[in-house]
């Protein structure tokens, strides 16, 4: 038996399904809709990466906004450039190009639909 972690999962709170759904089904995620689960949300996946959308009345506030810096996900691969170059053709926003950061990190960081900041990278 495996005793270590296999994936991660994401809990990505929003005060509309359709629009974060869509924005992450355009870069390439599968949406899978749980709308009479008794706490309807919606699941994502990607590769090994899965986000969980529940549903919130108030505001979605990034961690860079709350906390005054951070990611609010940070997805893993050694594919950053090819992914950053999807992102580019797709239009999406890109905050930070690909860089080597000053903790050995090779990464970009992308802003979603709600203003979440995501970071797409690997050690190096």
């Amino acid at each position: 038996m495996n005793k270590g972690f296999s994936h991660c999962l994401q809990i990505f709170p929003t005060s509309d399904f359709n629009k974060t759904s869509q924005f992450y089904e355009r870069i390439g995620f599968r949406a899978v809709n749980y709308w009479d689960a008794a706490e309807p949300h919606v699941c994502l996946y990607r590769d090994s990466i899965e986000i969980v959308l529940t549903k919130t009345e108030v505001e979605v506030v990034p961690n860079r906004i709350r906390y005054g810096y951070g990611y609010d996900a940070y997805f893993i691969t050694h594919n950053q450039l090819e992914i950053e170059q999807e992102l580019i053709d797709l239009e999406v926003k890109i905050v930070r190009p690909l860089s080597t950061t000053d903790y050995s990190n090779h990464e970009f960081v992308f802003e979603d639909v709600d203003g979440r900041w995501i970071a797409v990278g690997n050690k190096q």
